[in-house]
């Protein structure tokens, strides 16, 4: 009997494991160790790590062990485990803020082991002299300026599809989102600040769909509807990663049968990119992203 019982787990933990990989795509799995007492570490800890569709954390609280499977072709060990210490969780490779960890529920406060904090994981290990310190400011400021320019990319990209559509232009249009979707194809998400990346994990893969299909037509009905999908996921980019210049989050109310869509422009001044020369002026700014 205990030995049936043992092979039925064995085949439910393998059924469980080959439907997880099924939903994600280029599905790799790797076990490591993650710091934790209880159920609630386990809740926390799987919940900061999954991302749908694209990262998936199973963690066992009696080993302190969890199974990572997710997307290669999309994020990486080391990002799963930033965000689970960013939560609250050491790992043999990040160490939670301290901040984190002593807001911790009393019962899921493990013993640590001493390693750099996870918010400082840019800022290497300071040297002994002024020399050493000086490099370091180098490296860190490097870092952010890679941040800002493959993302000012991106934006730079959609303003530019923007305007397009304000003239009802569907060759300008679509050749506006075949830049977009380079730009988008060319960021590297590990060299992102760990706010933006956690946007980015999510709206990426929409964005590239929107854009694909707005470069691979000139209907400009059609692109203006995905458009509206489009502008959402990056507002959601831009309040995370900021603009260099104000941004204005504008609000039709009459597009897609007085629903109402939005859109991010440069300018206070309202051009209706739904509507064009019919209705430019229709809408409202809602909202000023600095």
């Amino acid at each position: 009997m205990k030995s049936s019982f043992i092979k039925i787990m064995i085949a439910a933990v393998m059924l469980l494991s080959t439907s997880i990989n099924a939903q994600i795509k280029n599905a790799k799995t790797e076990t490591v160790k993650v710091y934790g007492n209880c159920g609630m570490c386990e809740t926390t800890i799987e919940k900061a790590g999954s991302i749908k569709k694209i990262a998936k954390v199973d963690w066992n609280q009696e080993t302190q062990m969890a199974t990572l499977t997710y997307d290669a072709s999309v994020t990486n060990q080391d990002e799963i485990l930033k965000r689970i210490a960013l939560a609250g969780y050491d790992s043999d490779k990040f160490l939670a803020p301290d901040e984190v960890y002593n807001n911790l529920h009393g019962c899921c406060q493990y013993d640590r082991v001493a390693k750099v904090p996870v918010k400082e994981e840019n800022r290497t290990t300071a040297g002994t002299d002024s020399h050493s310190n000086h490099g370091n400011h180098s490296e860190t400021t490097t870092n952010v300026i890679q941040n800002e320019n493959q993302l000012k990319a991106v934006f730079d990209n959609y303003f530019l599809l923007k305007d397009a559509l304000i003239t009802s232009d569907g060759t300008k249009a679509a050749a506006a989102s075949k830049e977009l979707l380079t730009a988008v194809n060319n960021v590297k998400m590990d060299k992102l600040d760990m706010e933006a990346h956690m946007v980015w994990m999510k709206v990426v893969n929409p964005i590239k769909e929107d854009a694909e299909h707005i470069a691979d037509t000139k209907d400009v009905k059609h692109q203006r509807d995905h458009f509206t999908t489009l502008s959402k996921d990056i507002y959601t980019l831009i309040k995370a990663a900021k603009y260099e210049v104000p941004v204005y989050f504008q609000f039709c109310p009459m597009y897609n049968d007085g629903k109402g869509a939005n859109w991010l422009s440069k300018e206070n001044a309202v051009k209706n990119p739904y509507y064009g020369s019919m209705m430019l002026n229709c809408g409202k700014t809602v909202e000023t992203i600095k």
